[in-house]
């Protein structure tokens, strides 16, 4: 590890001016490429004091050993010289997307003597004219066999063709109308390149004028009494129309445009970006890149548009492209984006409309892109050993921990406050082992607190477990817990066929199963509440660590520094994951809890008040409030409502305490008491931990 202020340039030395620079490791290779408007300034930010620093860079400039620079006119010189250089170094702290398959186009051949339509994949080649991505070359396919019939363009190999030229016969499509045979020479080499650039035109987007000018000569050839003819454009109108409905209009104004949505974490970004041409979407892309970088999501969408268009010219620039978030600073991008179509290039986030909607589309698409390729990581059976071979060895385990707990803690402004257990065993979530607690030790917010009575409830319940299956010999000095979700597990002595307790319905026993490894949601304050909670029950075979948000790092109990993962640890990956998981459980029992909480009304309470009767009597009287100062005469003209029946809901009323009226938490408005919930709960929700 170097020290940084070893190959510190000195000071004056570095120009104010914007440049392009490269930190080198101790063997010459270029580690990370970046850019700057003032090198003098950006460089000096790497060499303050290294504890100032995000970790990411921290590991960069330590593992660099030399840093060099170049010096460009203009900001957008210095953007197209990063893009030069990282594509030729392949720098390992550069953010980099990768494909994550490899998407087949539909491309026109304009570069030989007879066009020709088929699919590519790979990189793209100088004088061919391409369309997509497609999802789906089986797509492309569909798509031009609708379109051969009106624009018969060749499709055939070169080998296909120089035989039917040999043999002076075409090939099938030849004879059923779908090719203009230009190889036996029904057609010239003029005529049938102006087809194809007639077929370029229509997947281009400009179809309404081509569709117009069909009608018209269908309308002429039915004037003229020319009934096949009419019918025969009749039905190329139809197969264009069927062509163009595989691509839904999402855009009204037939717009131009590329999406491109943004879906990260701590470790990983995914980016997805719709091609919309005409208004249609006509193609859709991903790519997944490792964080390895401190970046921000506008610094994300840089690197996402110079993947897109560091090749690209003319028209596969589009006149607007729309993201989430702006580059900073934004004007070099955009001058370097006109710069690559020729003309003004529109670079903005959508705000309303038709365009945000869509935007949030491609962002839905491209948060599942990222679960998919989290989910395809964790579900692989070597990628699921080696992580937990990596959490073994960073945390000091003598074994890899087969089964992993997490807990976390979540309330809403220390009101309703619940934890969540979740399970993984063999690297696999194990749903039918979570379990769920509410906090009974003490009032209020204090996550630390309640950490210690989750960990110490949930082994209090393990050690009574071994003691009634005659595994602990001692009586162990625990505290009969409380039930967890209002059930108790029954003393029972069979076991099943893996080895683990159950009761006498052959059920497993609820926590007679230990982990190796407890992980909490949080950092040392957490880490140490728990261990404590162990150490307090005489637990000493069970590893204890925390993963915290800010900057995923696992702390260990009574370390005072953190164990830094490395960015492409597959144990990390796992960590996050089961934090992750216990944080979604966690939260939604506690809104589940405070949804019911808020939903409850004195006349759940009123012994043979169903539903209906109670529904009708809210109905009658419009709010709770009038129907407290309602006689029992008046509750008896309620409908299926008895003097009995008046009697028992106006005592229950009387005993009952008006509750506080409700608050609108967005508006501040106070809601009339109508025994229904607050309107209000996505507003809190922005405040639930």
């Amino acid at each position: 590890m170097a020290d940084p202020s070893s190959y510190r340039p000195k000071p004056g030395q570095i120009p104010d001016s914007p440049g392009v620079y490269k930190f080198r490791d101790e063997h010459g290779r270029v580690i990370y490429v970046g850019k700057a408007k003032s090198l003098r300034q950006r460089l000096a930010n790497y060499f303050q004091d290294l504890a100032g620093l995000h970790p990411r860079t921290r590991t960069m400039v330590t593992t660099a050993a030399s840093v060099e620079w170049t010096v460009v006119t203009t900001e957008v010189e210095a953007l197209q010289l990063e893009y030069s250089w990282i594509k030729e170094f392949d720098p390992r702290f550069n953010v980099k997307y990768r494909d994550d398959k490899s998407y087949p186009y539909l491309a026109v051949t304009l570069n030989e003597e007879f066009p020709r339509v088929q699919v590519m994949r790979g990189a793209k080649k100088k004088g061919v004219r391409y369309f997509g991505p497609y999802a789906h070359a089986w797509a492309i396919r569909e798509t031009v066999d609708l379109m051969l019939r009106v624009f018969p363009v060749r499709t055939c190999s070169a080998g296909v063709f120089k035989r039917s030229a040999q043999i002076g016969r075409p090939c099938l499509l030849g004879y059923i109308g779908k090719c203009s045979a230009p190889c036996v020479g029904r057609i010239s080499a003029e005529d049938h390149r102006e087809l194809a650039e007639e077929f370029c035109d229509f997947m281009a987007g400009r179809t309404g004028a081509y569709l117009r000018r069909l009608e018209r000569r269908m309308q002429e050839a039915a004037e003229e009494m020319e009934y096949e003819r009419a019918a025969r454009l009749r039905d190329d109108i139809g197969a264009l129309k069927r062509a163009m409905e595989k691509s839904a209009v999402v855009l009204a104004d037939a717009t131009d445009a590329d999406l491109i949505a943004v879906a990260e974490d701590e470790l990983e970004a995914a980016v997805q970006i719709f091609h919309v041409r005409g208004g249609r979407v006509r193609g859709q892309r991903g790519w997944v890149t490792d964080k390895v970088e401190a970046v921000t999501t506008g610094g994300l969408v840089e690197h996402a548009l110079q993947q897109l268009y560091g090749e690209e010219r003319g028209d596969a620039v589009p006149k607007e492209v729309l993201v989430p978030a702006l580059p900073e600073p934004v004007e070099p991008v955009a001058q370097w984006l006109s710069q690559r179509r020729g003309s003004q290039v529109s670079l903005r986030i959508p705000q309303r409309g038709d365009k945000k909607d869509l935007m949030a589309t491609v962002g839905r698409n491209a948060q599942q892109a990222l679960a998919l390729h989290k989910t395809k990581r964790a579900s692989d059976l070597t990628t699921r050993s080696r992580a937990l071979e990596e959490i073994a060895e960073a945390l000091g385990l003598d074994s890899v921990p087969l089964r992993i707990e997490c807990f976390d803690i979540s309330h809403l402004q220390g009101e309703d406050v619940v934890a969540s257990m979740v399970v993984f065993e063999d690297g696999l979530v194990r749903k039918s082992e979570y379990r769920r607690f509410q906090i009974k030790g003490f009032e209020g917010q204090d996550d630390v607190r309640s950490m210690h009575e989750v960990i110490g409830r949930r082994f209090k319940r393990y050690l009574q477990e071994k003691q009634k299956s005659g595994e602990w010999t001692e009586e162990p000095d625990v505290e009969t817990a409380a039930p967890v979700d209002g059930v108790l597990t029954a003393a029972g002595e069979p076991d099943r066929a893996d080895g683990r307790p159950v009761d006498d319905d052959g059920r497993p026993k609820r926590f007679a199963y230990p982990p190796q490894l407890v992980v909490v949601d949080g950092g040392a304050p957490q880490v140490a509440a728990a261990r404590r909670a162990l150490d307090e029950l005489g637990i000493d075979d069970v590893a204890v660590c925390g993963l915290a948000k800010r900057l995923e790092e696992v702390w260990l109990p009574a370390e005072d520094d953190p164990v830094v993962l490395p960015r492409s640890s597959e144990g990390l990956y796992l960590l996050q994951r089961v934090r992750d998981e216990a944080h979604r459980f966690a939260i939604t029992y506690q809104r589940n809890k405070r949804s019911k909480r808020l939903k409850s009304s004195p006349l759940d309470a009123v012994p043979g008040l169903g539903d209906t009767r109670r529904q009708a009597l809210l109905k009658h009287f419009g709010s709770l409030k009038k129907l407290r100062v309602a006689t029992i005469d008046e509750i008896c003209e309620v409908p299926g409502v008895g003097r009995k029946t008046a009697e028992t809901v106006a005592a229950a009323l009387a005993g009952a305490a008006p509750s506080a009226p409700a608050v609108n938490t967005a508006t501040g408005e106070i809601i009339e008491d109508d025994g229904a919930p607050p309107a209000a709960l996505s507003a809190e929700r922005g405040q639930e931990r």
